[in-house]
């Protein structure tokens, strides 16, 4: 069991959501970062779709009432562990009493803590994930609060020894630090109004509306900078900037969408859709954020920006490619240390 002393801004329970219900009306849901959520659970010998904390900002306090493994993945907190400083993407044994403090980000925005054996409430709909719109999943279809008890599930079976209480701790790359997420693009950009001083390049697909702006507003979703507003959240990222105008305002039947859907309303604002979006919308899209960079749209702070780049269905494909190798990197990298581990316990038992 682990206590939540103090929850934060919003935390909730998520794993890599739900799936085969769109065609009900039930959100896909799941982390935001799909990518951190499945490295946490590397880390600590889980499933990659085990469920664990989403954490928006912070601060956050959990006490471990057993002893057990954790990882803190996704942004920086400066957190500590009984007061020592831990770090971010490595496996941490925790004894039963000690408390995990998780100070506000330093930069991004979210951030994961996941803990061997997973968050053990009951699946809904085959997912342990927290829908706040429709109010279930996770814990009552909430988000934390002060004094929540939160049930952990017995380690997997298989996990070596290198994930036990009493193994030494071991790290990973962060994927910010790795060549993958380099993107090739123009030299030249715009700056939003705001000033903000750099903004994230997101891989974008022209999007089944594409040619129906004017050219206007083709060339201000390609060079500006767009700020992400106030009023975001899990199911939208709403920003503003440019007007984008359309040469023609037809109306369209509601029709299927899914997270990274970049939808223009009448007010030429886009919205990006997030995982926690409706399954069906009516506004016309202009774009969609390719898979591999939706986590990394994810940790973008509010009131900060973001700048587009176009991109093609084969690079958005090589980009999953590189993605899906970096955790098999991971992977590699944590059975040597469990071969590691396994030496050291036979020497210590011979």
């Amino acid at each position: 069991m682990i206590d939540v002393i103090r929850a934060g801004l919003l935390t909730t329970i998520q794993d890599l959501g739900r799936h085969g219900f769109r065609h009900l009306g039930v959100a896909m849901g799941g982390a935001l970062d799909r990518l951190s959520l499945e490295v946490g659970n590397r880390l600590v010998g889980n499933r990659p779709d085990a469920a664990g904390l989403e954490i928006t900002f912070g601060p956050t306090v959990l006490r471990f009432l057993r002893p057990t493994r954790v990882a803190i993945t996704g942004t920086e907190f400066g957190a500590t562990l009984d007061g020592k400083p831990v770090y971010s993407w490595w496996s941490l044994p925790v004894q039963a009493g000690q408390e995990l403090t998780l100070n506000a980000a330093k930069r991004g925005m979210r951030g994961y803590v996941c803990i061997a054996g997973g968050v053990d409430v009951l699946p809904m709909l085959g997912s342990r994930s927290t829908d706040l719109q429709a109010g279930f999943g996770g814990l009552g279809g909430r988000a934390l609060r002060d004094g929540d008890r939160l049930p952990v599930g017995a380690p997997r079976a298989g996990a070596g020894s290198g994930f036990s209480p009493d193994a030494p701790e071991f790290g990973v790359k962060a994927p910010a630090w790795c060549k993958f997420v380099l993107v090739d693009e123009p030299v030249r950009r715009g700056r939003h109004p705001s000033g903000v001083a750099w903004a994230p390049p997101i891989r974008v697909l022209p999007g089944p509306e594409y040619d129906s702006f004017t050219a206007d507003a083709h060339n201000a979703f390609w060079n500006d900078e767009w700020l992400v507003t106030p009023n975001s959240n899990r199911m939208g990222f709403r920003l503003a900037g440019t007007e984008l105008k359309r040469t023609h305002k037809s109306d369209l039947l509601s029709h299927a969408v899914m997270p990274g859907t970049i939808q223009v309303p009448p007010n030429g604002q886009p919205i990006i859709l997030m995982s926690d979006a409706q399954t069906t919308g009516g506004y016309p899209k202009i774009g969609a954020v390719i898979h591999a960079d939706l986590w990394k749209l994810a940790q973008i702070r509010l009131n900060g920006a973001v700048r587009f780049i176009p991109t093609t269905p084969y690079e958005a494909r090589q980009a999953l490619i590189e993605e899906r190798k970096y955790l098999r990197q991971i992977d590699a990298a944590i059975g040597m240390h469990e071969e590691r581990c396994a030496r050291l316990a036979a020497s210590a038992a011979v």
